[in-house]
């Protein structure tokens, strides 16, 4: 009895130990700069921000490949470079600009600009405006704090808004079957979309941890299995991709078209602002505090030059990621480790043009079915934030007049045609632009109520 006593009381020990071990281990998960947690732990919430990111990431470059009309093997390029860039503007951003746990992606709020671009002009044109915009970001960067003034909720929730309302007619193009297409508006098209749509919908209203995290995923696969028996599947280009290769440097070119420039600039101010948004909101949910001034003042600046670098090896305009900014807030999880295999997993996606080839076979049906949520999320996402403030008769003018004008003006494109061209494009193609400056300007000339005043 004595004997077994002692072994009893040697277990008890050894398990206690041990989870102490794992409890200390698993509380590396809430340092910043805390050590590499366990694969047990890190692998599941390191997928958890991939499958929240990688279905943004690479649907603006799908949609524009197809714009374009690209070859097959430029069509993977472009998602390669996407995710490649991707992943290294995360890394800089956790471990040289802002040095906290951020996603970086593809960012829909450049769509609309860069269809208008790519339809105008071409590619080119859409990486010299990223180089340009890139750098009045990091320039704003330097001056994070002092214009952030500039841009209340009121002000970049019209904006987000705005983006979000622009975004509609993709989605339904898309949904339809995609513009120029020779069954557009099938019922087959609107069959798959709308199933795709119920998924997505399902499970991010009815689904629990990572089947809501991944259900535009998820909508995504179901349609793409749905959509093989009506033969919109084509996999004839997959075979022949290459199982690893490099982004290589200008494949699309580089050219400046002032119109352009001056509408990425405007973008690249608007989301500059945005990712502070972004820096607070993953500081306060995540650390309980607000951000530093030099880590805004990193984070911004990086957020710029990246986007620089990563326009010269055909990478698109990227941004920080408010949904995973939303796991962060709600796990708490701020290992940056986490995160850099996060990046590292994004990476290895974008060092695999086979990877890229299969994600090109999707119909545009599924994307629209499985983006127009997205993009609803995205209006409404701006309308939380303007309505986080007092909805007063001033506030209700300088929203209602700027998404009025901004959407108004182009759906009318043609209302400017007696102006230059580079009129057109700058204020008609894209409803941001004229949006921000009517709002910009609105706040700032309307006087206050009394109770703002207070």
């Amino acid at each position: 009895m004595s004997i077994l006593k002692v072994f009893l009381e040697i277990s008890l020990i050894c398990y206690k130990i041990k989870l102490m071990a794992d409890t200390d281990n698993k509380n590396q998960l809430f340092e910043l700069n805390g050590k590499l947690p366990p694969l047990k732990y890190t692998i599941p919430l390191s997928l958890q921000h991939l499958v929240a990111m990688i279905v943004g990431c690479v649907t603006p470059a799908i949609i524009l490949s197809s714009l374009a009309q690209l070859s097959p093997e430029k069509s993977v390029l472009l998602i390669q470079s996407s995710l490649v860039s991707a992943a290294v503007m995360t890394l800089i951003e956790l471990f040289i600009g802002a040095r906290l746990p951020l996603i970086m992606g593809v960012s829909f709020a450049y769509l609309a600009s860069m269809q208008a671009i790519v339809l105008g002009f071409g590619l080119a044109e859409v990486f010299g405006a990223q180089i340009v915009g890139g750098a009045v970001a990091a320039i704003l960067g330097l001056f994070a704090k002092r214009i952030q003034k500039l841009f209340p909720p009121l002000i970049t929730g019209t904006v987000v808004f705005t983006i979000g309302l622009s975004l509609y007619p993709t989605a339904i193009r898309y949904m339809a079957g995609g513009a120029g297409s020779p069954d557009f508006g099938s019922w087959q098209n609107w069959l798959v979309a709308g199933l795709t749509l119920v998924v997505v919908t399902a499970c991010n209203h009815f689904g629990k941890g990572l089947i809501k995290l991944a259900s535009i995923l998820i909508g995504i696969v179901v349609g793409y299995i749905i959509s093989i028996p009506f033969g919109m599947v084509d996999i004839s280009n997959v075979g022949g991709s290459l199982w690893f290769s490099l982004p290589r440097f200008m494949t699309f070119g580089i050219s400046f078209e002032f119109s352009a420039v001056a509408s990425f600039s405007i973008l690249f101010a608007i989301n500059a602002i945005q990712a502070i948004g972004d820096i607070s909101a993953t500081t306060m949910g995540g650390l309980d505090r607000e951000p530093t001034g030099s880590e805004l003042k990193r984070g911004i600046t990086a957020y710029g030059l990246s986007n620089i670098v990563s326009a010269l090896f055909g990478g698109l305009p990227s941004a920080t990621y408010s949904q995973n900014v939303g796991i962060v807030s709600t796990t708490k999880v701020v290992n940056r480790k986490v995160f850099a295999v996060t990046a590292l997993m994004l990476l290895s996606a974008g060092l695999i043009p086979k990877f890229s080839a299969i994600l090109t076979t999707i119909p545009q049906c599924v994307l629209g079915g499985a983006t127009v949520s997205v993009f609803s999320s995205i209006a409404m996402t701006g309308m939380k934030l303007v309505s986080s403030g007092d909805m007063n008769h001033r506030n209700t003018s300088i929203v209602g007049l700027a998404a009025a004008l901004g959407v108004g003006i182009s759906q009318v494109t043609e209302a400017l045609a007696q102006f230059p061209d580079w009129v057109t494009m700058v204020f008609a193609k894209s409803p941001v632009v004229v949006a921000t400056i009517v709002a910009v300007a609105l706040n700032v000339i309307l006087p206050k109520e009394k109770t703002e005043e207070k």
